[in-house]
């Protein structure tokens, strides 16, 4: 596998959350002969055993149920062992969502898009604006005891992130329920201190979801967070909110984006399984040719 990126023209790669246990042996070897170097890993890293395929979200530090929370943190905690292990630098973690048994203002979103398609190039549109309103005011009513969950498993894992010399990068997330809310970025990293090993990861697809929904406006996001910014997971968005999808065949702003990129920043290229080799290369050049027009 890593043999495969090495020829497809990367020296570095992130170890992503669909890595089973039995490739570990040879992403070791890999690494110990320098086949590739490490730069991320993405929780949960390896999988736990109990996960056939990729499952960021499998358990959750939001989650009302106290063993879910304890998996979490049990995870956590080993792929930042992992992390330590092959060298990689930051591990990027999602930390959860608001759930709902009744009334999800995720679902009665969706379900307003889809039956008036005519608001999906239009957010500001004033009926659509009432709906995703009422949502935001639903969500937020729910979201203390969820936020301070993830706020206490946050907290309890620092030691060891200091310890093993690994950052943790807090990626920003394309679900309506998911959590942090992107206007708690800022607030959250602040928080935990500008010594804390600690920082925000930039997903540009997931960004883009939100700004056609009309939560976000991309740049502005991303200025925003450009002092705490650690790295950014790169691909496109198509006109049918199909994310993953290889550089240029969607809607998002590259150029805007790579005038945030820095020296110290990763920059990890996330395309879909049915990405080609051919679109892997052309995407792996789009942001090469971007490089080199930087600063």
């Amino acid at each position: 596998m890593l043999q495969e990126m090495a020829g497809l023209g990367f020296e570095y790669v992130e170890l992503s959350h669909g890595i089973r246990i039995t490739l570990v042996p040879g992403i070791l070897r890999a690494v110990r002969e320098g086949v590739v170097k490490v730069t991320s890993t993405h929780n949960f890293c390896p999988l736990p055993t109990e996960a056939t395929r990729a499952a960021p979200n499998l358990y959750e530090p939001s989650a009302p149920d106290p063993q879910e929370r304890e998996q979490w943190l049990r995870h956590t905690r080993r792929s930042l062992d992992f992390a330590a292990e092959v060298k990689a630098e930051v591990l990027v973690c999602h930390l959860g969502r608001v759930r709902f048994f009744w009334f999800d203002p995720a679902r009665r979103l969706a379900r307003y898009r889809q039956g008036h398609p005519e608001v999906a190039g239009r957010p500001d549109a004033l009926a659509y604006r009432a709906v995703l309103q009422a949502a935001q005011a639903r969500l937020r009513r729910a979201l203390p005891p969820y936020w301070e969950r993830v706020q206490d498993a946050i907290r309890a894992i620092l030691p060891q992130a200091v310890q093993r010399g690994v950052q943790l990068g807090f990626e920003n997330r394309d679900g309506f329920n998911e959590l942090p809310r992107d206007e708690d970025f800022a607030e959250l990293l602040a928080s935990l201190g500008a010594d804390a090993p600690v920082g925000y990861w930039h997903d540009t697809g997931h960004a883009d979801l939100k700004e056609r929904l009309g939560l976000l406006q991309h740049r502005a996001h991303l200025a925003a967070l450009a002092p705490r910014t650690l790295g950014f997971h790169l691909h496109d968005v198509g006109a049918d909110e199909r994310d993953h999808q290889p550089l240029g065949s969607g809607g998002i702003d590259f150029a805007m984006v790579s005038g945030f990129w820095r020296p110290d920043h990763r920059l990890t290229l996330e395309l879909g399984p049915r990405a080609s080799a051919g679109d892997v290369r052309a995407s792996r050049e789009r942001i090469a040719a971007l490089l080199a027009k930087a600063p």
